[in-house]
């Protein structure tokens, strides 16, 4: 990995899907796209770190935590072909963020309206735990393309503890000021960090993640989604 940032998102998705910096993630990966799900035997995996899924002028950016290991390792975008992004998906098109309600395959058609999607782990880590050692090997990524997207985007929606507390310390290595001691994660959190160069401030929200864990128990709700998606879009410009 490089320390200086590619030149545009583009460059960027091609460096990290071709990133083999955690032996044990490659190794997982891997494995996961040879010996496959049964449903999906005929299918060829992606297996490979997934790239960031959106438009380069984001003004919203949504971070999970990693992809699944039959969603986005099979598919090869970001919360692509499981429960989780079913849940995500529908969500974003209810609130005029996305072109359709359901992200299948990568070449179905899909597009997202100034969001973008990325995690702060871009391999599907086993039982869905990455250590902080491969969340620090993949922070880098993080930090350029926030770099990339500065420009624009004006709103974070953060899935999940694991991910808010991956993103803090990157938004305050790159342009803002994240308050000590830290802001707690929550659902419907909302935090607005100045800039320290001089640009326009970030609005951070936090969701409960979109696993089947939470929609599945009725702790995270379509319409609990919904609310936190059309209030970060507001804070983004784009409602």
């Amino acid at each position: 990995m490089t320390g200086h940032t590619p030149p545009t998102l583009a460059d960027l998705d091609r460096a990290v899907s071709e990133c083999r910096r955690c032996p044990r993630l490659v190794d997982w990966r891997e494995q996961v796209a040879r010996e496959k799900r049964a449903a999906f035997r005929d299918e060829t995996y992606w297996g490979r770190a997934v790239p960031g899924f959106g438009p380069a002028d984001a003004a919203l950016l949504i971070v999970g935590l990693a992809p699944a290991a039959h969603g986005a390792n099979r598919t090869g975008r970001m919360f692509t072909g499981d429960r989780s992004g079913e849940v995500l998906y529908a969500a974003l098109h209810a609130v005029g963020l996305a072109s359709q309600p359901t992200s299948v395959h990568a070449g179905d058609g899909l597009t997202l309206h100034r969001t973008r999607i990325t995690a702060p782990v871009h391999c599907a880590p086993p039982a869905n735990k990455p250590t902080p050692a491969e969340r620090d090997n993949c922070r880098p990524w993080l930090v350029q393309e926030l770099a990339l997207l500065r420009p624009t985007v004006r709103a974070v929606v953060v899935l999940g503890a694991f991910g808010w507390q991956a993103l803090l310390p990157v938004l305050n290595e790159a342009a803002w000021r994240v308050p000590v001691p830290r802001p707690v994660f929550g659902h419907a959190a909302r935090v607005d960090l100045p800039a320290r160069d001089g640009g326009p401030p970030l609005a951070v929200f936090g969701c409960y993640h979109v696993s089947q864990q939470n929609t599945f128990t009725g702790k995270l709700t379509p319409a609990m989604v919904r609310a936190v998606l059309s209030a970060a879009a507001s804070a983004a410009g784009i409602a």
